[in-house]
């Protein structure tokens, strides 16, 4: 008696891309359902005792989030990046900034600079490396937590910018120490940070996003009220006021940063229009800015105060805020 034995046809090699019915792309292939800790069917993040901290960790600030989605792997970053792509598009990016930085040196651009501005920058710029580093820290908990490899791989390389900016401000302190060795650059940036008025607002929202531990709370916090507030601020506003007083090179270069900004606005708006899909997160992103937008409108107040010549600046970075959280798919 013979038996029909069904032949199984092979899994093609990327099979679970095989819905889109055409060849994946170097972005998908490479970017697309990578967590190992977030397979269906499992017990636990890990294979490890479900009791261990790292599991229930995950359990509760992950995967119980109040932010839900069905299938968070359909997450797409807008501009595909992958590593390969963002090393290339960064080099440029800093092949840029440091033609600005030899530029403006061989010019002696730091002699035309008054001193009264360069006490300016030794307190509201260089020490800026302080806050990009946070922004660094909660990026990559962001990397670390989020529900989809795309997203962790669009938070990484947005820590890795962060990380850039920290250097461009730690390179200019450098600089600019030369030129007014009297100032503090290099030297007294701690002290601004940890106790000059226009920096505690910045502190105390960043050291609470820090502590931000559910994963979507934390891109709300971050990406959608923190980071745009330093972005208007301490970037924009900053870049204005340094065009004031002559400063042709920290205007160019908080230019040069926004341009990064603006890209990861692009991927933090298509996240939250893929959220907004199912019923129910639009309200509660909504309730996360509420929570967070009095704390970054504070900290935007009292860095903008000390901005020299810069009428109306926290006005103008605030709406700026509001706008961009506006022009979001659940009009946040």
């Amino acid at each position: 008696m013979s038996e029909n034995i069904e032949v199984l046809k092979p899994l093609k090699t990327w099979s679970h891309l095989a819905g889109r019915r055409r060849k994946p792309s170097e972005y998908e292939v490479v970017s697309v359902n990578l967590h190992y800790s977030t397979r269906p069917g499992s017990a636990a993040p890990y294979e490890l005792d479900p009791e261990l901290f790292m599991n229930r960790w995950y359990i509760k600030h992950r995967d119980n989030s109040p932010l839900r989605h069905d299938d968070w792997n359909a997450f797409r970053d807008p501009d595909e990046l992958i590593y390969r792509t963002y090393c290339l598009l960064q080099d440029g990016q800093e092949t840029y900034v440091y033609g600005l930085f030899n530029q403006f040196n061989e010019r002696e651009h730091d002699k035309a600079l008054s001193p009264q501005w360069a006490g300016s920058l030794v307190r509201l710029h260089t020490p800026a490396r302080y806050l990009f580093h946070t922004v660094q820290m909660a990026s990559a908990y962001l990397a670390q937590m989020g529900p989809a490899s795309t997203i962790s791989i669009a938070a990484a390389f947005q820590g890795m910018d962060a990380f850039r900016w920290l250097s461009h401000a730690a390179y200019r302190a450098k600089e600019l120490s030369a030129m007014f060795p009297d100032k503090g650059f290099g030297t007294a940036e701690r002290g601004y940070w940890e106790d000059d008025p226009a920096w505690q607002g910045f502190r105390e929202l960043m050291e609470k996003v820090l502590v931000a531990y559910d994963w979507a709370e934390c891109f709300v916090a971050l990406n959608l009220v923190a980071k745009p507030a330093i972005e208007e601020a301490v970037l924009r506003r900053l870049g204005d006021a340094a065009r004031h007083h002559q400063d042709t090179l920290l205007g160019m270069l908080t230019d040069a940063q926004n341009t990064d900004a603006t890209r990861h606005r692009r991927w933090s708006a298509a996240l939250v229009r893929m959220v907004c899909e199912k019923e129910g997160n639009a309200e509660v992103i909504r309730g996360w800015v509420a929570k967070w937008e009095p704390l970054a409108d504070r900290a935007i107040d009292a860095y903008c105060a000390a901005l020299p010549d810069a009428t109306d600046a926290a006005e103008s970075a605030k709406q700026a805020t509001r706008d961009f959280r506006r022009s979001l798919a659940a009009g946040l």
